[in-house]
């Protein structure tokens, strides 16, 4: 084609190359074929392919999205060391491959603005599948929006990716990432259980050990009573409940209490920390023992109880809150935190126990407990001045004007 196309063969190479000179750059590809006359039509097709992306505006002189997402996840796990979860790497992986490379895959890195962002958003919203919700009266199909914390992870990811190509010197600058129209939130809360509904809980799991007395279900139903029990005092998450072994729990005798309480080894998100429990979850823990003779290594909770769970608290009308929030296993944590709130605990030692910060329970826990706030120091009221005070303060004010 007078020099325009270019098909070779490296050493050691049984397939031929092509290349070509557009717009001051060099392309290549392989042709993936080992005969010469099957490479030279590949070359001449490729060739032509490339001169209509030209025209069109497709053909891009840089890196794309799709190259700086490959560069990150190799980088990412190595990087880290290993000291991130590996279910933390999996979901950028996830959120990678099933949202962000569809949508900004084929783009190159420059074009991945603070608007190309937004329409993603947006994107995000309008392809929503359509559900039945529980709540719902009439029972017509809602859509099922992403949560707030699934949209916001994913754009954690974009930027990881953005700035590993800054990294590399394939894009100048970040872009602005921020979501536009924001306005200030309303304060809400997690989804808990008061103390009454909490007495509701444990009761239905403790009638369903009853229940299932002799039967097929009946080891299921005592492990779920005992889980309760103990999420509800120690303030673990489920998924540190998840990985919690026999040797990582204690019974102790607490020295400032004289109590006897667990003191347990807690593996999570945020590393290896320790939580001293309520004197309530020391009786779930030895029922453990005994029911299940464990060894040392054994997973406190190998087996899953959400189906029963979550059947208990449709019937005991507990899956939802007034504001219609789900509650899950997670709200057990949430009541553990409120419930010590309520007793006057202090704050900073409830955010140390629970592996938290002080902000975040301060954000999403203290705003609606009422004991949070004191009275004492609210209700302040001026005292009158007496008639003393008063000939003083005339005698002050002549003085000053004299």
């Amino acid at each position: 084609m007078g020099g325009k196309v270019l098909v070779y063969r490296r050493e050691n190479s049984k397939r031929w190359q092509c290349s070509t000179r557009i717009n001051g750059r060099n392309w290549r590809m392989s042709t993936g074929e080992d005969s010469l006359a099957l490479a030279k039509e590949f070359a001449e097709d490729w060739f032509f392919r490339m001169k209509a992306k030209e025209k069109g505006g497709g053909l891009k002189d840089e890196r794309s999205f799709k190259e700086a997402a490959k560069r990150f996840l190799e980088e990412y796990d190595v990087i880290t060391g290993g000291t991130r979860n590996r279910f933390h790497v999996v979901g950028n992986e996830r959120r990678l491959r099933l949202y962000l490379l569809p949508f900004f895959g084929e783009l190159g890195l420059s074009e991945v603005t603070a608007g190309k962002v937004q329409e993603y958003r947006v994107m995000r919203y309008n392809s929503a599948p359509e559900r039945v919700s529980p709540t719902s009266p009439d029972g017509k199909p809602e859509k099922k929006l992403p949560a707030k914390s699934t949209l916001h992870k994913e754009i954690v990811t974009l930027r990881q990716v953005l700035k590993t190509a800054i990294r590399h010197g394939w894009l100048a600058h970040l872009p602005d990432l921020s979501m536009p129209y924001k306005s200030a939130e309303k304060i809400a809360h997690r989804a808990w259980f008061s103390s009454e509904e909490y007495k509701r809980l444990y009761t239905a799991t403790r009638n369903r050990v009853d229940r299932h007395e002799n039967g097929r279900f009946h080891w299921h139903a005592e492990q779920l009573h005992d889980y309760v029990l103990f999420m509800a005092n120690t303030g673990l998450r489920p998924d540190e409940a998840n990985r919690l072994q026999y040797r990582d729990v204690e019974i102790v005798e607490d020295e400032e209490t004289k109590e006897t309480i667990l003191l347990i080894q807690v593996r999570g998100k945020r590393g290896v920390g320790y939580c001293k429990s309520m004197p309530s979850a020391v009786f779930p823990f030895e029922r453990l023992l005994q029911r299940n003779l464990p060894k040392p290594d054994d997973l406190m909770f190998p087996g899953s109880h959400l189906e029963m769970f979550n059947n208990i608290l449709e019937e005991e009308g507990l899956k939802f809150d007034r504001e219609g929030n789900r509650r899950t296993a997670y709200s057990l944590r949430h009541t553990y935190i409120c419930l010590r709130l309520m007793e006057g605990a202090d704050i900073y030692q409830i955010a140390k126990n629970c592996r938290t910060s002080v902000e975040m329970i301060e954000k999403y826990y203290a705003s609606h407990i009422s004991t949070s706030i004191s009275a004492a120091a609210v209700n302040v009221k001026r005292k009158a001045k007496s008639k003393k005070q008063i000939i003083e303060h005339e005698k002050r004010n002549a003085h000053r004007a004299g």
